[in-house]
């Protein structure tokens, strides 16, 4: 069972003998989570959203549930539109002329090599993991976009209600529960253990695809993917028209695929694979703000929703690709992928049925298995997919990406708001009582009230807000550079991170804390901010200050700052993985990804 805690409270202060407060560690809850129960993140409660909507012109619905219908009635008229306009003798030479097939070149390739059922299998069993996971983190925040901003009414494709009124809605409010069956790992809210199912798996996914990449060239094996003429039209016609007159075209896989074919194939692996590698690098926040021209125009929400039309492709692909694998000649088709033989035998079908077994024993047991090793997960996800995100931490960047008309209009809350009668104090004194400690390994520890922190030299910032959930926001921010910071204190050489803390309670109790490398402190776009949009920041979005640190996901960025501690390792404060969600809820420390 997990160690958890269902009161949420907040341990007393660290305080001398003149009450001042010495350390804030002692508000820390110090647990050490180790597997997910029904008190995991709080215990939040079960909320399933709606059947999948897509938007049509400004306020209207279409649920995707009557494509089903639709789908078959259409399907019912194209049998029989097919199947009337084939007796007709210009269809029947077209049919003739465009038999299915383009002729290949001569050195095309014959056959399936063994690496090709390899490969195969591979794909599949990685797919289900990045399929399953990718719905998960789509339930945590269940909406589409085609801008960069996230605004309530303007998503395009939708799984849960309209936005209510409430002005302090959360969008951790909004996500929805998925069936431990379906997601990965399922649950509400369970997006850290998704991530790491997902990055982790889509490397391997990468590497997998880079060697089918090296030996498809390299045997000759593309010929067979690619479409070599332009025929390939008018065949692909030719093929659609017998597969709905149910008078089917001859396969013949071993030597060469029907232009149908080769065009998804083709798709798929030239033009979705990419896509999709492509498309999460864009809902990257580091490379985002790094690459500034570039995410101006493909911003993070446009990535996003190709990135999740990319998923729907993939889905479509693997239903329509066994569907009729099992139904022009089963016993030939699988023999052809898992054996590399052409005939009728049953020894494809027995190592299909064998991987079929693996495939769905790892569909039923990934779920269970995560919820007892949650840390296995957690590790395992950031030795595969850590690397990358070491490397885009370094990418620093400049101001200067928005402009003042970019500002979003509507920049979502999160988080579980401050409910202590500490915070609650000082929001009734507007803060003038405020003081912001920063100790720890520096030189000169010092408290700051808000109005000696707007002394210190004016900084101002237009970014956009990266939420480990999906959602996006541009907004202005004015504070004071973490850099002014760093010269006031003067860190020791030994301080290498350091953790920000919050007067805001996470779901199991203890103050909410978050650690960032000390490198990053100094980067141009990392601040402390007290005004949002040349206005004083508000409540919902953390007054009195707040950080901003556009390399890291936003769940990183506490609000609701209380103090500032610089240590040698984060090991040594709370759970010791480097932040509340961290400790609890199986996030990473590293998130620029």
């Amino acid at each position: 069972m997990a160690n958890s805690s269902q009161d949420q409270h907040v341990p007393a202060p660290d305080v001398g003998p003149d009450g001042a407060q010495l350390s804030f560690r002692s508000e820390l809850d110090s647990e050490h989570y180790t597997a997910v129960d029904e008190h995991w993140a709080g215990g939040l409660p079960a909320q399933y959203g709606v059947a999948p909507r897509v938007r049509i012109g400004r306020s209207k619905w279409f649920n995707l549930l009557w494509l089903i219908p639709i789908g078959l009635v259409l399907l019912i008229i194209g049998i029989a539109v097919a199947t009337g306009i084939r007796e007709l003798p210009t269809v029947q030479d077209f049919i003739r002329q465009y038999p299915g097939e383009s002729e290949l070149p001569d050195n095309a390739p014959v056959g399936f090599p063994a690496w090709l059922g390899w490969q195969h299998f591979l794909n599949l069993f990685l797919m289900i993991f990045i399929i399953r996971s990718g719905v998960t983190i789509i339930a945590d925040h269940p909406r589409f976009y085609w801008t960069r901003h996230s605004t309530p009414g303007k998503d395009w494709f939708r799984m849960q209600k309209p936005v209510p009124s409430d002005p302090l809605y959360t969008a951790k409010q909004d996500s929805i529960t998925l069936p431990d069956g379906v997601g990965l790992p399922g649950r509400r809210h369970s997006i850290g253990l998704a991530r790491w199912w997902h990055l982790g798996v889509d490397t391997l996914w990468l590497l997998n695809g880079i060697v089918f990449y090296i030996l498809i060239f390299a045997t000759g094996q593309w010929m067979r993917l690619v479409p070599m003429s332009w025929d390939v039209i008018p065949n692909s016609i030719s093929v659609a028209i017998q597969y709905l007159s149910l008078d089917w075209p001859v396969e013949n896989g071993w030597v060469n695929y029907n232009s149908l074919q080769i065009i998804a194939y083709f798709i798929t692996v030239f033009i979705a694979a990419p896509a999709a590698l492509i498309t999460g690098l864009g809902m990257s926040p580091a490379l985002s703000t790094r690459f500034r021209r570039v995410s101006s125009v493909f911003s993070i929400q446009l990535a996003r929703s190709l990135h999740f039309l990319v998923l729907c492709w993939f889905v479509m692909f693997i239903v329509v690709h066994v569907t009729l694998v099992l139904t022009t000649g089963a016993l030939r088709n699988l023999n052809h992928m898992y054996a590399g033989r052409d005939d009728g035998s049953w020894v494809g079908f027995g190592i299909f049925a064998v991987s079929m077994v693996v495939v769905i024993f790892a569909w039923v047991a990934a779920t269970p298995f995560t919820y007892r090793h949650p840390r296995v997960v957690q590790k395992v996800g950031y030795a595969l997919i850590g690397p990358a995100q070491r490397l885009f931490e370094h990418l620093d960047s400049k101001p200067g990406q928005y402009t003042e008309k970019d500002i979003s209009p509507y920049f979502w809350h999160n988080g579980k708001y401050p409910e202590t009668d500490e915070y609650k104090q000082l929001e009734a004194g507007n803060f003038a009582d405020y003081k912001l400690r920063i100790n720890g390994l520096v030189e000169n520890p010092v408290d700051l009230s808000l109005e000696q922190l707007r002394a210190l030299p004016n900084h101002e910032q237009i970014t956009q807000h990266f939420c480990i959930q999906g959602w996006s926001g541009v907004a202005k921010w004015g504070g004071v550079s973490m850099q002014s910071i760093l010269d006031v204190v003067k860190p020791k050489p030994e301080a290498k991170w350091v953790i920000f803390y919050s007067y805001a309670v996470g779901p199991d109790g203890g103050i909410y804390y978050d650690a960032q490398p000390i490198e990053q402190m100094s980067y141009k776009l990392t601040m402390l901010a007290y005004d949002m949009n040349d206005d004083t920041l508000s409540f919902g979005h953390g007054a009195p200050i707040r950080l901003r640190n556009e390399v890291q996901l936003g769940f990183k960025l506490v609000k609701w700052i209380k103090g500032i501690e610089f240590v040698e390792h984060f090991s040594e404060v709370g759970g010791g993985l480097g932040g509340y969600n961290n400790d609890h809820e199986f996030f990473g420390y590293r998130q620029s990804i």
